[in-house]
């Protein structure tokens, strides 16, 4: 559906769609607590779907489900459950403000997987950019500090690697497929699948968590339609960058739920990431290449 650019009003889905996207994750660290990762994973995906469908039959209709490439689709499906299911599993011992951090690394991922799978080129500049969000990412695992080295933290890095060979299937299946199928068949894929895989370790549903699972499927089908609306209304390189106002969100669900707040390391972290994602980000920009719309989030 075509319709005028608005950059302002772009701007405001675009900070609601990271709102809602990580009260979201907010909800899927509380059950994470009392839940096998893979079922959370089920319920991300579950909880989110009624609410999606309702959305796109009403605005696009029943023909925008329509799958083209089914392959592609059931391989963003499994990607989906290996980027939930590593981010689930690491927010079980990590604050949310620490999970961000690392998986904020996606872009410059993206960057890096763009040359192999879609043989695009990348500057010395943008490789730099990338090399340096990476020492981002050691900062706050901090390996060899005591022997330490977070294995949660590492789960989040393959969140983010899942996430960004997923980015590269989007960019494929815009040739063909339409948004609302590649949302929708994501959450279906990725919600039989690891539903399927929890049977052996499934704990029953306790009532007092339906709220929760309710308002966690809530908060991610209105990022999803915030996203897509953003996405519509404004360029790809003026709101992309906002997605890191999403640290400023977790940090204050880690201050009021948990009472936790990041440690001096994933501040410093978080901030040679984001500088490294906002610098390629420019340079994209310079370049006139638009990154591309994330239809996907933990």
């Amino acid at each position: 559906m075509n319709m005028q650019k608005s950059p302002t009003r772009a701007v405001a889905w675009m900070l609601m769609a990271v709102a809602c996207f990580s009260l979201m994750d907010a909800g899927m660290k509380q059950l994470s607590a009392s839940y096998p990762t893979l079922q959370v994973t089920f319920l991300r995906g579950a909880a989110s779907l009624p609410f999606v469908l309702v959305w796109v039959l009403a605005t696009a209709g029943p023909r925008s489900l329509v799958p083209r490439r089914w392959a592609l689709h059931l391989l963003r499906g499994v990607l989906g459950m290996a980027m939930i299911g590593c981010f689930v599993y690491a927010l079980r011992s990590l604050p949310l403000s620490t999970a961000y951090t690392i998986y904020f690394v996606a872009p410059l991922l993206i960057a890096a997987l763009s040359v192999p799978l879609l043989g695009e080129h990348v500057g010395p500049r943008r490789w730099i950019a990338i090399g340096i969000g990476l020492v981002g990412v050691l900062v706050v695992l901090r390996p060899g500090v005591g022997g330490f080295i977070s294995v949660p933290g590492l789960m989040v890095l393959l969140a983010a690697t899942a996430y960004a060979v997923a980015a590269i299937t989007v960019s494929m299946l815009t040739r063909t497929d339409t948004p609302q199928s590649m949302v929708v068949w994501f959450l279906v894929i990725m919600a039989v699948g690891a539903g399927l895989l929890a049977i052996p370790d499934w704990q029953p549903l306790q009532l007092g968590h339906a709220a929760l699972i309710a308002g966690m499927g809530l908060a991610g089908a209105g990022g999803q339609v915030a996203l897509t609306r953003a996405f519509q209304l404004g360029e790809a390189s003026l709101i992309a960058p906002l997605e890191y106002t999403g640290l400023v969100w977790v940090i204050g669900w880690d201050l009021l739920f948990w009472g936790a707040l990041p440690d001096g390391a994933t501040w410093l972290g978080a901030a040679i990431i984001v500088a490294s994602g906002l610098y390629l980000l420019h340079r994209e920009r310079v370049r006139q290449v638009q990154p591309p719309s994330p239809l996907d989030h933990p």
